[in-house]
Order: C-alpha cells, then structure tokens, then sequence
C-alpha cells in the first residue's frame, strides 16, 4: 500500500471505530431515501445488516490489504457481502438494487471521515480508497446475487421437471411414467433417476415409459427413449413403451429406428395387462369381490 492509502485506510478506520453507530443509521437511510432496496426490507433487517458488515468491514481495515483487494482477501467481509447478497435475492431485490444498497456506504463512510478532518486533500484521497474498496464489495454482491438467482432456478426448474415426470405404481411390481410434452436430456436424466431410483424401492420387475402426450417423436426422442430402456434393463427391469399412435407408428418406421428389441403397445391400458402378464400374476379386475347376489 502507498502513503496516502494507508492514511485514508487509517482515516476510514478511525471514523468507522469512532462512529460505527451513526454510520450504520446514515448507511440504512439512505437506502430508504435513494429507494434501492425494491423490497420490504424491515428497518431492523436492514440495521442487522449494516451491524455485521461494518465490523467486517472494520476488521478487514485492521489489515496491511490494499482496497482493492480487501474484500477478496479478507474472508468474513467478503462472506458479509455474499450473505447480504443472497438475503436480498431471496426477497426479490433485483442485482442492480443489491449492488447500489452496497455501495451506498460509501457515502455514509465519506461523511463519517469529513466530521474528523476538512482537509480537501486528505478527502480527495478518501473518496478514492473508498471507491476503490466497495466497488469491489459493490461488484461481489451482484456477481454473488446473478449466481444464487442461478442457482435458485435451477434447482426450481429440477424440480419442476420432477413434477412433470412422475413415476406411478400401476400394480404391484409394475411402475409407470407417463410423459408429456417433449422429452430432452435433462428431461430425460430426470426420468432415468426418478425411474430407476423407484424400481429400487419398489421391486419392481416392468417399468411401463407411456408417451401418449408426447406430440411428436424424432431421432433424438427416439434415443432418449432408449436410453432409458436400456437403464432399466440394467436394474433387472423389464420395460413396456405404450402410446405408440399410428403418426408416430409411420414416423419411427421412416426414421429407421429399430425398437424390435423393446415391447410396445397403442394404448397404457394394453401396456398395463401385458406387464401383469409377464409378472405372472393374476389378470387386471381378478381380485376384485364378486358382485353379491340379489
């Protein structure tokens, strides 16, 4: 670090130890006042953040770190960043608000330091660490808020391709998945793990892959198909694919692709009495109570 850093590090320092309180208010206010928070952030959240990250803040300064590098370098600051930058992803602020909440400290820090010294000079050189230090932090929390919002949706798309997939237990042994809408990878790792994960748990002996509402079936569906026959063959699974509609029928046959090795049937129905025939047991409605005689 150069002279002057050093001293406005210094400066910084002494008016966050002398002033920590009143800079914690003047940082919450002018959130308010500058309308960067986009959410209902209450006033004692918002000091609980400016509490934990002014003392980090005021560690990371105890440190021979230039600015530019403290946020980087000094692990509870920067972990003081991110959690204020997941805390205000998850209540809705948009990235640009959460990095403006982040450097509007600077302000709140450059009046701190101008009620210890008036020379212009050594404010001049303030202003410029300042600049300098929270810029980074500015640049964490929309880097970490991007990153967490991607991560959220993500996780909320899995689980809505979960949702999409279900795999049901038709009878006993024999397990569905009935498929809607276009079959992709993800789609189909998906159904893989759902479905092999459930033959698991249930013992089941024939898997039934029903694509009834799947519009249309082209090269790539027709080897997400496979794929998935294959997985289950290799947890011991027999596995019945129904829904096979005369267009799709006629459009398999001009792709060439050869399902010969994999049982069909048009309907889930024909597909659900082949499967309890092949786990030899009793047909579909033989176990229902006969009807009582008048």
């Amino acid at each position: 670090m150069t002279t002057r850093e050093t001293a406005a590090r210094d400066r910084v320092r002494n008016a966050l130890r002398e002033h920590e309180e009143k800079v914690a208010d003047r940082w919450v206010q002018l959130q308010r006042e500058q309308v960067i928070l986009a959410t209902d952030v209450s006033e004692r959240e918002l000091r609980e953040e400016a509490d934990l990250l002014l003392a980090a803040l005021a560690a990371a300064l105890a440190q021979d770190v230039p600015a530019h590098r403290a946020v980087a370098s000094y692990r509870d600051l920067r972990e003081a960043v991110t959690e204020l930058s997941m805390r205000r992803a998850r209540a809705g602020a948009t990235p640009t608000a959460t990095s403006l909440a982040v450097l509007a400290l600077k302000e709140a820090l450059l009046e701190a330091v101008q009620g210890t010294t008036r020379d212009t000079e050594d404010l001049f050189h303030t202003a410029i660490f300042l600049n300098r230090l929270l810029d980074a932090a500015g640049a964490l929390a929309f880097e970490t808020y991007v990153e967490g919002r991607e991560e959220i949706i993500q996780r909320q798309s899995r689980q809505l391709l979960e949702l999409s997939t279900p795999v049901v237990q038709l009878w006993r042994h024999v397990l569905a998945v009935p498929l809607i809408g276009t079959l992709d990878t993800a789609r189909t790792q998906v159904v893989m793990e759902n479905l092999l994960q459930s033959i698991q748990d249930h013992e089941a002996r024939v898997a039934i892959v029903d694509i009834t509402g799947v519009p249309a079936v082209d090269t790539a569906v027709a080897q997400h198909l496979m794929h998935t026959v294959n997985a289950v063959r290799l947890m011991g699974a027999d596995c019945i694919i129904s829904g096979i509609r005369p267009p799709i029928a006629q459009t398999i046959a001009q792709l060439g692709i050869d399902l010969s090795s994999t049982l069909t049937r048009a309907t889930l129905a024909d597909a659900l009495a082949a499967a309890v025939a092949m786990t030899d047991q009793p047909p579909l409605g033989s176990d229902l109570p006969a009807p009582a005689v008048r």
